[in-house]
């Protein structure tokens, strides 16, 4: 345990901490661009510089360990003068166009530059040369904004696990992007927008769908009714300045009432029919398998996040039996507004728009994939992440700390605790959990208290539990004693460890849920910037406080569900819920 002195402050830290975290257990800041919590430091921006008495030079804080007696200088006048050259060096190669860039508010090179005093640029030379990328549905690159800062690099090869994203070439030739120069579209990309969510500059952005929004807002021929993923409520407050993990449900269905939607719905409603279709599917894969001794692909994965969908078609598509066939909670609330609700308010599918507020820049692909129109029509037509619903709410003038706090319209703004917590690593298998067991033993209560899986919650990247059968009635006697074995897996190269322990023997298990972005949903690559594990906790707490404070908080309980199926789809796994709400993937080639 060195202890070292920065800042006249005294620090001790366990052997191989670097300067940079040393600092920060100190309560001081040191400013950087290429730094990712929880990975290996790269010292690619070089703002992180430090003065270390005894040292030659001026050094890079994230790769410089912390010794035994080191005394560090973090604000003197060597360092503030070398951050400040470092900064306008790559202010001189950027192509920013600040004063439209969608980064400008949250940019934060220009943020750090306004710290460090740069009102002029002292460095005049040849810009990096510009290329924008809009293959993809979900993401564009612009490459004469990169500062080749590399984190995109850091999460798609080390988090996620895709490999979309490289340094091609040498020197001031350098490119971040996909191998050959090529577009997004042609390389395997998952298109989960985690090197949108942690590029510190507008070089990677999600694709803007809100003029979109506002044309479809416009046409008197069209009905507009929006959802909300269960994410956002925990999230958008952060575009308004609240703190992390700060709920504004109501804050937020009273903006988009004021944006002028016809409804307001919650994708929580059609989180509990998944439930209802994924629970089902699980029980009568385990049954054919246990009872019947068919040969069944298990353990059934969750479907629900699409980048873990994408991901599964490129890198394990000898996998994709054992994906769930339900489709996520956005498509089956697309599928059930454009026919049960249209038939209810007497529209016709085509003149009746689908807008959805996700976490989730894959979400935008999803909602575009061909087979996603079993409602006659494309099931959903636009996808918003949270970003793009606080800019939009800022763009109609709104003051959203004003506004009152009022409730989703019936009935697909119905919905449970259950569906609440699918915003989190571990919500939607227990969510699943406390239906499935529900089922089983005729209702009898959830042996964990308070509804809560504990095993199966919080940030560790693997996380797995065994529940033992009790009580287990009627056609599901024969459960009784059975081990259920579940696992847990947020993050795409969290996922494919998983995935290896099934293929060599090592692990078995009922159902695995997998989330693509780090904390799930509620670290998604269209949340507000900048996600670090301290804000994935409160905003994982703030979902559970949801949850908790929840009159109803298991899907089977949901009475606008019950009545959806009594009205409309008959039963769970059914003929037509299985037209309307499931699917199937196909492998793609892996580039």
């Amino acid at each position: 345990m060195p202890t070292l002195t920065i800042d006249d402050i005294k620090v001790e830290v366990p052997e191989g901490t670097s300067v940079l975290n040393a600092a920060r257990q100190a309560g001081i800041r040191i400013p950087t661009l290429c730094h990712i919590e929880g990975r290996d430091p790269i010292g690619a921006c070089r703002v992180c510089l430090v003065e270390i008495e005894g040292a030659r030079t001026l050094v890079a804080s994230c790769s410089q360990p912390a010794n035994e007696g080191m005394v560090v200088h973090t604000t003197s006048g060597k360092v503030r003068e070398g951050r400040r050259t470092v900064v306008e060096l790559l202010l001189s190669e950027h192509d920013g166009d600040c004063q439209v860039c969608a980064r400008s508010a949250d940019c934060e090179l220009r943020n750090l530059a306004l710290e460090l005093g740069i009102d002029e640029l002292r460095y005049q030379g040849e810009r990096t040369a510009r290329t924008i990328d809009t293959s993809t549905p979900a993401l564009v690159r612009d490459t004469g904004k990169c500062i080749m800062c590399r984190r995109c690099v850091t999460v798609c090869n080390e988090v996620q696990g895709v490999g979309g994203l490289f340094a091609q070439g040498r020197g001031f030739q350098t490119v971040i992007g996909p191998a050959f120069g090529v577009d997004l579209d042609e390389v395997t990309c998952v298109q989960c927008g985690q090197c949108a969510a942690v590029c510190p500059v507008g070089a990677i952005t999600e694709r803007n769908q809100i003029d979109e929004v506002w044309e479809a807002l416009e046409d008197p021929a069209k009905t507009v009714i929006v959802q909300t993923a269960p994410a956002i409520r925990a999230a958008l407050g952060e575009c308004f300045d609240y703190e992390p993990g700060t709920l504004v449900t109501g804050k937020m269905v009273a903006a988009l009432r004021r944006l002028g939607f016809d409804a307001v719905f919650d994708t929580d409603f059609a989180a509990d029919l998944t439930i209802m279709e994924e629970g089902t599917e699980l029980l009568m894969r385990i049954k054919k398998a246990l009872v019947d001794g068919e040969k069944v692909a298990l353990p059934q994965f969750s479907s629900c996040s699409p980048g873990w969908i994408n991901y599964m078609e490129h890198f394990n598509p000898e996998l994709l039996d054992n994906l769930s066939t339900c489709k996520s909670p956005q498509q089956m609330f697309g599928a059930i507004a454009k026919t049960y609700y249209a038939e209810k308010i007497g529209v016709k599918p085509e003149d009746l728009v689908v807008v959805s507020v996700m976490p989730c820049t894959a979400k935008k692909y999803e909602a575009a994939r061909p087979e996603m129109n079993d409602s006659g029509v494309q099931d959903v037509d636009i996808v918003l992440t949270t970003r793009e619903l606080g800019a939009m709410i800022k763009q109609a003038g709104i003051d959203f700390r004003g506004l009152p706090d009022e409730q989703m319209d019936a009935p697909l703004g119905i919905s449970t605790g259950a569906a609440d917590i699918f915003a989190n690593t571990g919500g939607v298998m227990e969510a699943a959990l406390r239906t499935a067991w529900a089922i089983v033993t005729d209702g009898a209560s959830f042996p964990f208290p308070d509804l809560h899986v504990k095993p199966i919650e919080g940030l560790e990247g693997v996380k797995t539990a065994t529940l033992k059968v009790t009580g287990a009635k009627g056609d599901w006697a024969f459960l009784e004693g059975a081990d259920l074995k579940v696992a847990v897996a947020h993050g795409l190269g969290n996922a494919q460890k998983v995935i290896d322990q099934i293929k060599s023997g090592e692990a078995e298990y009922h159902f695995v849920e997998v989330m693509t972005c780090p904390g799930g949903c509620i670290g998604g690559g269209g949340q507000p910037r900048f996600t670090t594990d301290e804000v994935r906790q409160k905003r994982m707490e703030a979902i559970y406080r949801e949850d908790e404070g929840r009159e109803l908080r298991q899907s089977h309980e949901n009475p606008s569900v019950c009545a959806l199926y009594e009205e409309y789809l008959g039963a769970p796994c059914g003929e037509i819920s299985h037209h309307l709400l499931h699917t199937k993937y196909a492998e793609k080639e892996r580039v």
